[in-house]
């Protein structure tokens, strides 16, 4: 008794950045820098994984040189491998004398385990903190049995158990690091172990958008705290009456940042909270700003707990459905080339800046699938992947799941209608002379239908449809219609069904967002007739979702976008 314990020995640590690109809320890190005398902040580029677009990888080193700047005002440096982790580590362990490894757990299909068990075989021990979900995925799971919550609702019930939040980690200082004793040397660092540029990466420069969004911590939270000034729009956020064109974002556009782990989920949940704890009134999930975290939340759940998450076939909650293959018309659809002005703006600025709004990924991806091309939800996952500044692997499949009937939403009869939807918040067609100039001398009766204006209209218009501009690909009415009954046959057709069984309760209306649903007047959409054949279950039965009251607006359920927080 009284006798003093051996001090541990310190560690050499590296802290693996994936996602987490960021020194606030970091736990992982934290414990990298704890009892250490030679810290090593790794982050390993793997050409080879993902499907990045050159704005996303732009985005991508913005925030690595901003990690790098923000280390190196405490002495210390970013240091960035190209290789498959596999065998990038153990020449790191070797060269570095690496005893602990740390990193932030990852809910997707990762190499983590992997990782872990080759770390353990070189003698390094292994720290794994969750801080990129507000919740551990794996503890909600097992409350659950193991399954994924398929509503919302399911979700909050779990959710409610465990109560709130974790508050986030410390931020990593000069204190921290006191006892870390390596020195770096720059110049040979920035030779050998430096941010990469877009040519170096094989990424081709021109093709990048306007730089509206720098990516990294410092951006991040310079908008959180700009977003945080603005108490009364906070409170008052609903996100189904946000516009989807609005020529500057009506949202936060906080989601690149998320997604990247620039900005700590938990950071934001606490801010917003104090932000709503001086207020008497604010709005409530599932359409406020806490309300769209815990539908990010919702799809990790999901992506974490179900198999094939981002495919068809063998994933268990998805309607398998006999979709189209039309390189053409996937083509057009992607190049913003499908006749349709509205559609086509969207694609353009989804191509060129990285970003749209939530309402506008939920027109585009209805008219690839259900809607008017009938291709398949997956070369649309594919499409934004590459494309979104934002493009999380859980939210974008769960939401690509929704938004073509295929999981989670059953009022697979709402379809968007490609010319109506955008008139609602802009008639005059501003938006879509912004990103298709081709268009933005045409008459505001003709902007969303410019091949119905006469030549003469045409011709003034310096524009000719089917010679500057194309002809829609497939005629909307048409093409709604007999996707729906195709979309019917799917769902009605026994053993190819979704497994997923309508619960008893009466599911939640989920809210607008990049992982929300959205909410706008039925006017907007070409709803398709619904008859209650002989046999066919009766439609209040069949969807379980009550249409609201005309005394709510009259509004009408759609499906959630693909990002979550905007």
């Amino acid at each position: 008794p009284g006798a003093s314990l051996p001090h541990p020995s310190p560690h050499s640590s590296i802290h693996w950045f994936r996602k987490g690109l960021r020194l606030h809320d970091n736990p992982a890190l934290l414990a990298a820098a704890t009892d250490c005398h030679r810290l090593h902040p790794l982050f390993i580029l793997d050409p080879s994984s993902g499907r990045a677009g050159t704005n996303a990888w732009r985005f991508l080193l913005d925030a690595l040189r901003d990690l790098d700047r923000s280390l190196r005002e405490m002495g210390s440096r970013l240091f960035v491998v190209q290789g498959c982790p596999e065998e990038v580590f153990p020449r790191l362990f070797h060269a570095w004398g690496t005893t602990r490894l740390t990193f932030e757990v990852d809910t997707e299909p990762s190499r983590d385990a992997t990782v872990a068990e080759l770390a353990e075989r070189h003698g390094v021990k292994v720290i794994r903190e969750v801080s990129h979900t507000l919740y551990d995925t794996e503890r909600v799971l097992a409350l659950n049995n193991g399954k994924a919550p398929l509503t919302y609702k399911g979700l909050q019930s779990l959710l409610a158990s465990l109560g709130p939040p974790e508050k986030p980690a410390p931020t990593l200082t000069l204190e921290h690091l006191q006892g870390e004793h390596g020195v770096v040397d720059w110049v040979s660092h920035d030779t050998e172990y430096g941010v990469p540029t877009l040519e170096e990466l094989g990424q081709d420069p021109t093709e990048v958008g306007p730089h509206l969004y720098p990516g990294g911590e410092t951006a991040a939270l310079a908008r959180l705290n700009s977003l945080m000034d603005r108490t009364a729009w906070l409170c008052d956020f609903k996100k189904p009456e946000t516009e989807p064109t609005s020529l500057s974002p009506s949202t936060t556009v906080l989601s690149p940042y998320l997604k990247f782990g620039c900005l700590s989920v938990r950071t934001f949940w606490w801010w917003l909270d104090e932000v709503y704890q001086g207020q008497r009134e604010h709005s409530q999930p599932p359409v406020s700003l806490h309300g769209q975290l815990l539908w990010r939340e919702f799809f990790y759940t999901a992506g974490a707990g179900i198999p094939n998450f981002d495919r068809m076939v063998g994933n268990p909650v998805c309607l398998q459905v006999n979709w189209d293959n039309n390189p053409q018309h996937l083509r057009a659809w992607r190049e913003g080339q499908t006749g349709y002005p509205f559609i086509d703006a969207i694609m353009t600025q989804l191509r060129t800046e990285g970003w749209i709004h939530h309402l506008a990924r939920h027109a585009v991806a209805c008219f690839l699938t259900r809607g008017d091309l009938w291709i398949s939800w997956e070369e649309g996952l594919k499409v934004f992947e590459e494309l979104l500044l934002d493009a999380d692997w859980s939210l974008n499949a769960g939401n690509w799941l929704w938004l073509s009937g295929s999981a989670f939403f059953h009022r697979y009869f709402h379809i968007y209608s490609p010319v109506a939807f955008g008139k609602k918040t802009d008639r005059d067609g501003a938006y879509i002379r912004k990103y298709l100039p081709v268009l933005k001398d045409f008459p505001a009766k003709y902007i969303y239908e410019p091949w119905k204006a006469p030549r003469a209209v045409q011709e003034q218009a310096g524009c000719l449809v089917g010679t500057h501009y194309p002809q829609p690909i497939v005629e909307h009415g048409a093409a709604s219609k007999r996707n729906l009954g195709r979309m019917k046959a799917a769902r009605a057709q026994k053993g190819n069904k979704s497994p997923r069984r309508r619960p008893p309760h009466r599911p939640p209306l989920p809210p607008t967002g990049e992982n929300c649903l959205a909410h706008a007047p039925a006017a907007f959409y070409s709803v398709a007739k619904h008859r209650e054949n002989r046999g066919e279950l009766s439609r209040k039965r069949l969807f379980s979702l009550p249409r609201p009251a005309a005394a709510a607006g009259g509004k009408a359920i759609i499906p959630p976008s693909s990002a979550t927080i905007q």
